[in-house]
């Protein structure tokens, strides 16, 4: 005590300032030390939870974003082969309608050949029996009397078919080979006549499996032109007409 006394603090009023530091230490503590430790705790933890959200949506964004773009590539990509698929499917339509407007084309205008063929078949049969009315004529004035009109009609259907006697008179003595044959005459034949050279022909040919075709050309003037792969077996009038003329030169 004394040495309390000395250094001038008085005990009681020491004990008093320690006990009231005391109880302000407790009241401190109590009241404001863990309150404020709490709401630090608090903050602590919150921006920790924010941080984490934060990193988790910043991942997610990442993944949106990763996903977007891939949804988009894939996108581009269908796009991408719908408009090739498209294209294609355009370009093979195209192709179509342009094979199609050709061959219809093509077919309009064989058609049109065949039609204009026939037309001068047609044609070419009326002045065949034109020229025989007037071959007839003629010889009844030349000859008088002396040809019938019947033998007279059988001459002129011998020079323009070149039938004579029911036979095809170029292929007499012709030896031929082939399994087809074009037949060339001045005027369009007759069916009967038509018949009898196709007959011959396919005799000629040795085969009755043959093909035989036939072809009108005013330019041979009568006869028949029998074409048999390369060879060429020309009884046409202009054929004698033109072998008349080399062997005069």
């Amino acid at each position: 005590m004394e040495a309390l006394n000395n250094l001038g603090i008085n005990l009681g009023y020491f004990l008093v300032q320690v006990t009231n530091f005391l109880i302000i230490m407790v009241v401190l503590r109590a009241w404001v030390y863990k309150p404020i430790l709490g709401l630090l705790e608090k903050r602590r933890e919150s921006i920790a939870k924010g941080l984490e959200d934060a990193r988790v949506a910043s991942e997610a964004r990442a993944n949106a974003e990763k996903e977007a773009e891939k949804v988009i590539s894939d996108a581009q990509s269908k796009a991408s082969d719908v408009v090739r698929e498209a294209t294609q499917r355009a370009e093979e339509a195209t192709k179509d309608i342009k094979a199609s407007a050709e061959t219809d084309a093509a077919k309009a205008r064989e058609e049109a050949v065949e039609e204009a063929q026939e037309e001068r078949n047609r044609v070419l049969g009326d002045v065949r029996g034109q020229v025989a009315a007037l071959a007839i004529a003629a010889a009844q004035k030349l000859v008088g009397e002396a040809l019938t009109e019947k033998r007279q009609r059988v001459l002129i259907d011998e020079f323009f078919s070149g039938v004579k006697t029911g036979k095809v008179t170029v292929l007499e003595g012709a030896k031929v080979d082939g399994d087809s044959a074009v037949v060339t005459s001045a005027l369009p034949l007759t069916k009967k006549e038509s018949d009898t050279v196709k007959k011959d022909v396919l005799t000629a040919l040795g085969s009755k499996k043959a093909e035989v075709s036939f072809e009108v050309d005013p330019s041979i003037l009568g006869g028949l032109v029998v074409r048999v792969g390369d060879k060429v077996l020309d009884g046409s009038v202009a054929g004698q007409l033109d072998s008349m003329r080399q062997s005069l030169r």
